[in-house]
């Protein structure tokens, strides 16, 4: 299902790769759902572990759009190299704006972490991906805004994805 499939009031979590695309400039639907949180039609909710996760990407991609480190090994690169870190701000600032977009963002609790294991041994999914499955489910939701496979095997869950990345 695509993100523009998403109903009017609806209750959605919101995967790392959204904001990053949005960000980045790679999805224009992701841009426009965000908007959407935005303006209050779609209640959007994320991770502390899926925040972290835009960080660095963001650091990364910033990195390399300043021409501060290149692929591949960026972050060894940076981090022989802190003074180019102390360069990059853009990444730490667009992901500030994410609770600017009225995005709740879900804490990360030991709970959490703990009841994640099950949809590791489960489905088989990564630990980040793990926990934001877990976050959904101790809050009832069963929406996804994510470009991330993975969370197709959950059979409960309605994965939304954006059709138009360009990366």
């Amino acid at each position: 299902m695509r993100l523009s499939n998403i109903k009017r009031d609806a209750n959605v979590f919101i995967d790392a790769n959204i904001f990053i695309y949005h960000f980045t400039g790679a999805s224009k639907e992701c841009s426009e759902f965000l908007k959407r949180c935005e303006q209050g039609e779609v209640s959007g909710m994320t991770s502390v572990i899926a925040l972290l996760e835009v960080l660095h990407r963001l650091m990364m991609v910033e990195a390399v759009g300043k021409k501060l480190a290149a692929p591949p090994n960026i972050v060894k690169k940076l981090q022989k190299h802190p003074e180019k870190i102390k360069q990059l701000k853009d990444y730490y600032l667009n992901t500030r704006k994410i609770a600017d977009m009225g995005i709740i963002i879900k804490p990360l609790t030991f709970e959490t972490a703990e009841k994640s294991n099950s949809f590791r041994t489960e489905y088989g999914l990564m630990v980040n991906d793990s926990i934001i499955a877990a976050g959904m489910a101790e809050e009832g939701m069963d929406s996804l805004a994510s470009n991330d496979d993975g969370f197709r095997k959950i059979g409960k869950f309605k994965v939304y994805s954006p059709g138009d990345v360009e990366l």
